[in-house]
């Protein structure tokens, strides 16, 4: 894969004076074959005013690229004089919105409201931007000595800006309650540009820079230094396997009737209908969003990315799509390093500490076994974990499986390809973006029932937070097991908002964290868990790096409710051991060291004491919680 070269492409201001350059590829639109193409600028200040219309310059075709198609680019002095009348903002320093029109001279055809494939900003809608007389941002000192966590270090909180704290100043603003909590890494839902003012993000239609609904690319830029500062990475969450509709690809050709396209269709990978499927058989493509890749990396210096949807992009076979763009950004990363640029990815251990998460639910072993990234989401203890509770915490089978999945079993822990040595790893969780919140399988509490007269009709129906305390155990056995432990946005504070299978209720309604829940019963005991769950992680290196045993079903445990495992390393040795049904539970266990087990969670109340190894030991497990003894 090559890298795009940015400094011809997007809308881009000379050093000196008000000249901007625009450059955009537009494969198969030719000056010869009939079409000229116009950019259309305004001062955002101005965009709605009834009396004040864009300004339109022509661009030209000046070359053709054998692989990206046709070239056309023009300039604009802002610094000329408007048009008699027109508004006042014209030449002031700001934000210009803009879009191109072509205009196809055979067939008397104008496509208008083209968006910029390579806009660095974004305004409202379709509208790309830029910043006249931008400042770049200044970083802060502490960012140069920045590194990314070890991946089996990673404990990560996903979040959506507009749904965690209105955008990304009011993210900023609770990065410390984050690091507070004990994450140490942010995923970000996406942030590229969609139609939608309202939106997850997943139908994008650019891709180089923050959509105007979050707020800029300084923003974004402060966001993400504010998080370094505090200890937390940040993994963008991308889509490159389709596109929306109003992709410039997509609705430029469409809308000029042509049959085929250039960059959409697709040669492999899976078809959900997600959207505009984009052709990764197609040299353009890979090196597009290779270079989409590259500048997030450059200029946000975010650790890592979260690639949504990867069997769309999936070809074990030849190995492209997701396979050639992990193996390529991690090579461009360890070049940065070897130039002295990018270290915040050069890991104390030697590797490449850059993160590389696949959204491979169908295929997660192969998706850190047999490409160059370095981790997936894996839906497995998610669903395991559904099963147990739906069961009432009785199903054996159930809670075999879950103990399986929380030790990631049959998966690789580290692999070596071409000579270079990766860690692996997978992304755990119980609660993430794609499905309501655990505390719902409990009960729901239908909310306002006296004012909705005889219908039973609710648009979110909302957990039963009276039943916080069914979540304890699935969150001890979750944040201490093997793996990387992952948070969704709220879940600390046992939020309880539900989320439909599909249609746009999915996607276009935001379900704001309640963070009124910090108060009250449910939400603040269930954050004094996930702290003190956490604060036990970091310190216990058996937590993060040591191995994992489960008692399964010959063990007898989970006929009766319970999952218990072991994390050891070297001479440390700590048991998990909690119960998922309502009553207390007393059972015996045989122990591997002798001594005393201190009880990790309330700091030594319910200390085991007289221990002789291999011996069994009388133990009681509480109803809807759990124990975690650890010797010495």
């Amino acid at each position: 894969m090559d890298l795009l070269n940015l400094s011809q492409l997007g809308a881009r201001q000379r050093a000196a004076g008000k000249i901007v350059d625009f450059g955009v590829y537009l494969p198969w639109i030719t000056a010869t074959g009939g079409f000229e193409v116009f950019v259309k600028l305004i001062h955002e200040k101005d965009q709605f005013l009834q009396n004040v219309k864009t300004l339109s310059f022509p661009l030209s075709h000046t070359s053709t690229d054998p692989v990206y198609g046709a070239y056309w680019d023009g300039s604009v002095d802002i610094s000329n004089a408007a048009p008699p009348g027109y508004s006042k903002m014209w030449g002031q320093p700001g934000r210009y919105v803009y879009r191109f029109e072509v205009h196809r001279k055979q067939t008397n055809t104008v496509v208008d409201w083209i968006i910029d494939p390579f806009a660095r900003e974004h305004g409202v809608g379709k509208m790309s931007a830029f910043t006249l007389d931008y400042q770049e941002y200044a970083w802060s000192v502490n960012e140069d000595i920045w590194k990314t966590p070890q991946l089996r270090d990673l404990v990560v909180y996903e979040l959506h800006l507009g749904e965690f704290a209105n955008g990304i100043d009011g993210a900023v603003s609770r990065l410390d309650y984050l690091a507070d909590l004990g994450v140490n890494c942010i995923e970000v839902m996406p942030v590229s540009n969609i139609v939608e003012t309202v939106n997850w993000g997943f139908q994008p239609i650019g891709f180089f820079g923050v959509d105007d609904r979050f707020g800029n690319r300084a923003k974004m830029q402060e966001f993400i230094d504010a998080a370094h500062n505090l200890g937390l990475a940040v993994i963008l969450d991308v889509v490159f396997g389709h596109t929306g509709k109003n992709f410039p690809y997509s609705y430029l050709y469409r809308s000029l009737g042509f049959g085929k396209n250039p960059f959409h269709w697709s040669c492999f990978g899976e078809n959900f209908g997600f959207g505009e499927r984009t052709n990764w058989c197609e040299k353009y493509v890979e090196d597009y969003f290779f270079t989409v890749s590259h500048h997030w990396l450059e200029c946000y210096h975010i650790d890592g990315f979260r690639y949504d949807c990867v069997p769309e992009i999936w070809d074990p076979i030849l190995m492209r799509g997701y396979h050639r763009l992990a193996y390529n950004t991690y090579k461009e990363a360890q070049d940065k390093i070897q130039k002295g640029e990018w270290l915040r990815f050069k890991g104390s251990n030697g590797e490449v500490s850059l993160i590389q998460c696949a959204e491979q639910l169908m295929a997660p072993k192969e998706a850190i076994r047999d490409t160059y990234g370095n981790s997936t989401w894996c839906a497995w203890v998610s669903d395991g974990a559904n099963a147990v509770a739906k069961s009432g915490g009785r199903c054996r089978e159930a809670i075999n499986g879950l103990g399986l999945n929380l030790g990631l079993y049959d998966f690789p822990r580290q692999c070596t390809m071409n000579g270079d040595t990766r860690s692996k790893s997978v992304f755990q969780y119980i609660e993430s973006h794609d499905s309501s919140r655990f505390i719902n399988l409990f009960g729901e509490n239908r909310t306002n029932e006296e004012d909705l007269a005889d219908t039973d009709f609710h648009i979110y129906p909302a957990g039963d937070r009276g039943k916080w305390f069914k979540t304890q155990p699935y969150l001890i056995a979750l944040l201490l097991a093997d793996g990387i432990p992952m948070l969704w946005q709220g879940q600390e504070l046992c939020d309880n908002n539900s989320l439909p299978w599909n249609g746009e209720g999915r996607v276009g309604f935001l379900r704001p964290v309640h963070w009124n829940y910090f108060y009250d019963i449910p939400g603040s005991s269930t954050l004094w868990l996930v702290r003190k769950l956490l604060a036990m992680r970091k310190q216990g290196v058996q937590f993060r790096h040591g191995d994992y045993s489960f008692y399964g079903d010959s063990y007898g445990y989970s006929t009766c409710g319970l999952l218990l495992y072991r994390r050891y390393i070297d001479n440390i040795d700590t048991v998990v051991a909690v119960n998922f049904t309502n009553d207390d539970i007393e059972t015996s266990f045989v122990f591997c060291n002798s001594g005393i087990y201190r009880d990790d969670i309330h700091n030594g109340q319910h200390d085991l004491c007289g221990v002789v190894a291999g011996q069994p030991y009388d133990i009681t497990i509480p109803g809807n919680y759990g124990r975690v003894w650890t010797n010495p």
